[in-house]
């Protein structure tokens, strides 16, 4: 990946896009910030330049509004600058699955799937004729775990898990690093925006402490970085046994202990 790649970063505004932001200007990247809220992306952006003197262009857009999408999308298509696609904007969902409205569970869907997976595709393309480039998936370690209670939130984060792996089998060997991060809970706005308090929660990573972990992995090129993982072993068993469990399928005939 040359140091003259421009990093697109979706959810840029604040929390971990805007720390990713800073972080990828103080390696000398110039920048391509999107988020709705286009105040605080100008106010970023200026800080950014006069900061580290690297050029930061501002995109407003509603990933979840279809002509939003399609302008980020042309973006990523069109600009033979960008190397890297920080596909971090995403919502977080209060409650039980009985009590979302049919908007707030299809705003979610838009969000953390639909969009996260059309920008990577608008990208991957142009990535492969290159043959080097990244492609960052913000997930969370709820899409490990159904038992947490954020029964749809945790789904679409399974689904980033679960795509980014499959990217990266498809897109490594054409020079294209695919990386899913699985942040825990993390002090960032996301949580107030769903209605959830911060404070009640056991415990909470800072924000600055998620995004330097994840970019160590990044640097390493691994394709999955858990930063709150203390055993990383641990993670290698559940690949390890999910791998024998495949092998174990046999498609021509039912288990015995399905057959009457």
């Amino acid at each position: 990946m040359t140091t003259q790649s421009s990093v697109l970063i979706t959810g840029a505004s604040s929390g971990i896009g805007a720390t990713y932001a800073e972080r990828f200007a103080r390696r000398g990247h110039d920048l391509v910030l999107v988020a709705r809220d286009n105040a605080r992306l100008q106010t970023l952006a200026a800080h950014l330049r006069q900061e580290h003197g690297v050029a930061v262009d501002v995109v407003q857009a509603d990933l979840t509004c279809t002509r939003d999408l399609e302008a980020v999308e042309a973006r990523l298509r069109e600009d033979a600058t960008i190397g890297i696609l920080i596909n971090n904007a995403g919502v977080a969902q209060a409650g039980s699955f009985l009590e979302q409205t049919a908007q707030s569970l299809s705003d979610l869907i838009t969000l953390n799937t639909t969009a996260l997976t059309r920008l990577a595709s608008a990208i991957a393309p142009r990535l492969v004729l290159a043959g080097e480039g990244a492609i960052v998936n913000i997930g969370s370690v709820v899409g490990l775990a159904p038992e947490f209670g954020m029964t749809v939130y945790g789904a679409s984060k399974a689904f980033v898990l679960f795509l980014s792996q499959g990217l990266s089998l498809e897109l490594s060997a054409k020079g294209v690093y695919v990386q899913a991060v699985l942040p825990a809970a993390t002090r960032t706005e996301i949580w107030e925006r769903a209605g959830i308090d911060i404070n009640t929660l056991a415990e909470v990573m800072d924000v600055d402490e998620l995004v330097d972990a994840a970019l160590i992995g990044f640097d390493r090129r691994e394709l999955v970085t858990i930063p709150p993982l203390q055993d990383a072993a641990r993670w290698d068993t559940l690949q390890t046994t999910r791998q024998a469990l495949l092998a174990d399928i046999r498609q021509a005939h039912a288990a015995e202990r399905y057959r009457l």
